[in-house]
């Protein structure tokens, strides 16, 4: 994979509350303490950090979103995504990602 550090972690899905929001994943708020520490200086505009995500036998390029309300980074996951991989809101999934 592309990035340098891997990081793996489960997770509850969740969906913004905007109609059509978007699906996401929230990391784990230790894990998301490391990453800033340690690649705060990477990220682009809005907190934005570039990854390669897995979820069971899907990997696709992304990124990760710093969201300082929640104090942690966001996963958004695409229909695409969720499709493939039969995800919906509530469900907890593993994810795997490399920064």
């Amino acid at each position: 994979m592309n990035g340098k550090i891997k990081y793996e972690f489960t997770a509850t899905v969740w969906q913004h509350s905007a109609p059509g929001g978007w699906y996401f994943v929230s990391l784990p708020e230790e894990m998301a303490k490391e990453i800033r520490n340690l690649l705060q200086s990477e990220e682009e505009g809005w907190g934005r950090l570039k990854a390669t995500a897995q979820i069971d036998s899907t990997n696709w390029q992304t990124a990760i979103w710093f969201d300082s309300k929640k104090e942690t980074y966001l996963l958004p996951l695409k229909a695409e995504i969720r499709k493939k991989e039969t995800i919906e809101a509530q469900k907890t999934i593993n994810v795997v990602l490399w920064l």
